[in-house]
């Protein structure tokens, strides 16, 4: 695979999509709309710097200040002086190296860059889908920003889906709160993406995009019509807890110091008509940093057989199964027998505070000979200090050894020192061709465009949970693909073969389930973008399912087409997409149990066979009942879906020959 990218791009005129308007004398100002003309921001130049958002002529986030404060005390946005304004239209098509959700992707687009005395600049982009700016400055020599200021002033108290965060130290693991808008105080801050719901209007998803060498963005209410924004100070001072957690413990009094020539992450709004376009989007992607890998072709997204959630559990064997060589030489004949790439050693292998203490009863040598010799991929879990102390030696070793990846874990925060590790893992590993996948992760915002190799991240309260607590639900599991996952790749962790109504779960750390039905769990494979995607359960769990084993030894990482079908936040999602000539359809729902009649037009002309795991009769009392359905269909017809409390739907197409 390649990345490819077609640019059509034009000078236009100021006046050509909004320029200043002469009629407001008491402030520049300036407007940019999207292609379609439906959505547009407006910046104000004046006291304040501001920007104002427009949907259909609706306001949906009026005058907004924003700025930047230098740590010479000087103060960037009030009082600005426009000294140039430059308007260009851009129509690309992007061919991502690996395929979230579509093989090509039209990037259309009308931008402003605003040049302000003093060396510093704005840049606004409007989409159809959405709308983004960022700062730039052009001063020589280091620069300190000691704050940026963050607002977003919202319209009619709007209900806001809100991941309450309690510190900077952080997994980015939170349950999604609903809350009014004038309801959430000053001191209750929350992580990227935030999803809020204009009465009687769109939904307004609010994240970054491009997020290099700065710290990342978290906002915070008001007890009012807005929300405000804070970022992670400078760490000056750190204290690591036991074998992984390292806590900072004094911060600066800035955010940043950096070189003063640069721009600055996208603050990104996706406007969404439909709750389904919020899965649909690709702004993230599309605002992120082109390729810097000169050939790609080496990147192999696919599934993972996992060790960690299941407890090497594995039994009908004649060894002693746990951290061991045979054990692991189990889940790599596993995964060779079913078409899974990869198998990870998780915590274990070795100390988590000393990557050459290896674990005496496990043969690495050993398994990568077999692993080799039966085309599978190893991945080695490390905790992110212990790499880091060693880095250049740690990687170069890894290579040595024939390491498809690294899982890299426990960061827990996005100051800057900590984005900036992001990106020494992503190019060091692309050097080497290995994998990543960063769990204890912030949110994605673009660093997989420019380092494909990075495949997933977690950053997202996942199946792992259910290990030691009453969570993820299945109203959780149906919030996130309009929230988190707009932001990008999720490592959810699914494929519990043990599943469990609401009355009947319970945490057992080693012997875990889920939460919802056997086909509840299936459909996340299609409704879940990972292009590296763990099969979380144990392979023993899974040989005895041959007909779900099947579905998931198939089910693709990588989609060329992504349509949503029906969806609402929180409640239920039904979410096509198409690899080559196949489709899958995933569904989705809360505790919930519904009946949806979804239209299959996105098939095509013709007719078309589907195999389909559905909820059982009796999924309702037993969560693991389904039942395995084939049948012929055309594209005009309407598939009924019938869903228990926590159900799901999964299945494949096939067109008829």
């Amino acid at each position: 695979m390649r990345a490819a990218v077609l640019v059509i791009a034009c000078l236009l005129s100021v006046t050509s999509f909004g320029g200043p308007r002469a009629e407001d004398s008491a402030a520049q100002r300036y407007e940019v709309s999207s292609p379609s003309g439906d959505l547009a921001m407006t910046i104000s130049v004046d006291d304040e710097l501001t920007y104002s958002i427009a949907w259909r002529g609706r306001i949906l986030l009026s005058a907004s200040p924003i700025s930047l404060t230098l740590g010479d005390g000087t103060v960037v946005g009030p009082g600005a002086e426009v000294v140039d304004a430059r308007r260009r239209q851009v129509d690309e098509v992007i061919e991502p190296v690996v395929p979230e959700k579509f093989a090509r992707i039209r990037d259309r687009y009308r931008e402003l860059s605003l040049d302000f005395a003093g060396g510093w600049g704005l840049d606004i982009r409007a989409y159809d889908d959405g709308l983004a700016y960022r700062f730039r400055t052009s001063r020589t020599g280091p620069v300190t920003v000691a704050a940026e200021e963050f607002t977003a002033v919202l319209t009619g108290d709007p209900i806001v889906w809100f991941p309450t965060e309690e510190d900077f130290l952080t997994h980015s693991e939170r349950v999604y709160e609903q809350l009014r808008l004038a309801e959430i105080p000053p001191d209750k801050m929350a992580h990227l993406p935030v999803l809020v719901a204009v009465p009687d209007g769109p939904k307004v998803a609010i994240t970054e995009a491009d997020l290099r060498d700065y710290p990342g963005l978290y906002v915070t209410g008001t007890a009012g019509d807005a929300l405000g924004g804070i970022l992670p100070a400078y760490p000056l001072e750190e204290e690591q807890e036991r074998d992984r957690t390292v806590r900072v413990t004094k911060r600066a009094e800035y955010i940043a110091r950096m070189e003063g020539a640069r721009t600055f992450p996208w603050r990104v709004f996706v406007v969404a008509e439909r709750d389904g376009d919020l899965i649909e989007s690709t702004m993230v992607y599309r605002l992120a940093p082109l390729l810097r890998i000169d050939d790609p072709s080496w990147i192999r997204p696919g599934k993972v057989a996992w060790d960690w959630w299941n407890a090497l559990n594995i039994y009908g064997v004649d060894f002693r199964a746990g951290l061991n060589t045979e054990t692991y030489l189990f889940f790599i004949e596993f995964a060779a027998d079913h078409g899974i790439e990869y198998v990870i050693l998780d915590e274990g292998w070795s100390n988590p505070a000393d990557l050459w203490e290896l674990n005496p009863d496990i043969d690495l040598d050993a398994l990568f000979a077999h692993a080799r010799e039966r085309g599978v991929g190893l991945i080695l879990w490390v905790v992110w200090k212990t790499l880091d102390d060693r880095f250049a030696e740690a990687m170069d070793r890894f290579a040595e050894w024939g390491v498809a990846g690294i899982k890299v874990d426990f960061m827990q925060r996005d100051d800057q020192p900590m984005v900036n590790y992001y990106w020494k893992v992503a190019e060091a590993a692309a050097q080497r061709h290995l994998l990543v996948d960063f769990h204890g992760a912030y949110k994605p915002t673009g660093l997989r465009r420019a380092y494909p190799n990075v495949l997933t991240r977690e950053g997202v309260r996942g199946l792992e949970w259910s290990k030691w607590s009453l969570h993820p639900t299945p109203e959780h599991n149906v919030t996130l693909p309009f929230t988190r996952m707009l932001a990008g790749p999720l490592d959810y962790t699914p494929g519990a073969m043990i599943n469990a109504q609401e009355s009947q779960f319970h945490p057992v750390f080693d012997r875990p389930m889920s939460f919802g039905t056997r086909a509840h769990q299936l459909a996340m494979y299609v409704v879940y973008e990972s292009p590296l995607q763990m099969l979380a359960d144990s392979p023993s769990n899974y040989l005895r399912e041959s007909e779900c084993l099947a579905f998931l030894s198939n089910v693709p990482t990588v989609w060329d087409e992504t349509r949503v079908i029906s969806a609402q936040v929180g409640d239920w999602v039904a979410v096509a997409r198409r690899r080559g000539e196949k489709w899958y359809l995933g569904v989705m729902t809360d505790w919930t149990p519904r009946e949806l009649e979804l239209d299959l037009s996105f098939l095509g002309e013709g007719e078309w066979t589907v195999v389909a795991f559905a909820d059982g009769v009796n999924a309702d009392r037993a969560a693991s009942d389904y039942r395995r359905v084939e049948r012929a269909l055309r594209a005009g017809d309407r598939l009924g879906v019938r869903l228990a409390p926590g159900g799901g739907w999964a299945g494949h197409f096939e067109r008829r020959r």
